[in-house]
């Protein structure tokens, strides 16, 4: 079932779907900044799918990212949302690939019960991005939704 059906079908029901989006591209990005992650807590609520953003090719700043990621996922509000992670930069020689984004961030070691998935995208060209955005739509609706 291609993301635009389940769209249509969930507008057609009158539903909301919540998606909470976290940036961690760039220390000057508004999302990311340390100054302002004390108001995420703020968007928590209801919310049904988290996307945190990844600078491959930043390796010094993954090790924060992955602290980050942590603390956020520890938050009960945030317990059954479906986790998208987009290894950004992927156009950029020597950006790490999505395995090894996935072995930095310890994902592996995440609760089984959380729905997660990783794709490796570029924002620059936008490949990859359709894929995340239809696997997180997808992965919300089977957990919230009957689809027909």
């Amino acid at each position: 079932m291609g993301l635009l059906s389940i769209i249509r079908k969930i507008k057609r029901k009158e539903k909301e779907m919540r998606i909470l989006m976290v940036y961690s591209l760039n220390i000057w990005d508004v999302g990311g900044q340390k100054t302002i992650r004390s108001y995420w807590r703020n968007y928590f609520e209801q919310t049904d799918g988290l996307v945190w953003v990844v600078d491959s090719s930043d390796v010094r700043r993954l090790e924060d990212c992955r602290m980050e990621l942590e603390n956020l996922l520890k938050e009960e509000r945030l317990s059954g949302a479906s986790l998208l992670v987009f290894a950004n930069k992927q156009d950029i020689q020597g950006a790490l690939t999505p395995p090894e984004i996935t072995k930095v961030l310890n994902l592996e070691a995440l609760d089984k019960t959380r729905h997660w998935k990783l794709v490796g995208c570029s924002a620059y060209t936008g490949e990859g991005l359709l894929e995340g955005f239809d696997w997180l739509v997808q992965d919300i609706a089977s957990r919230i939704y009957v689809l027909d």
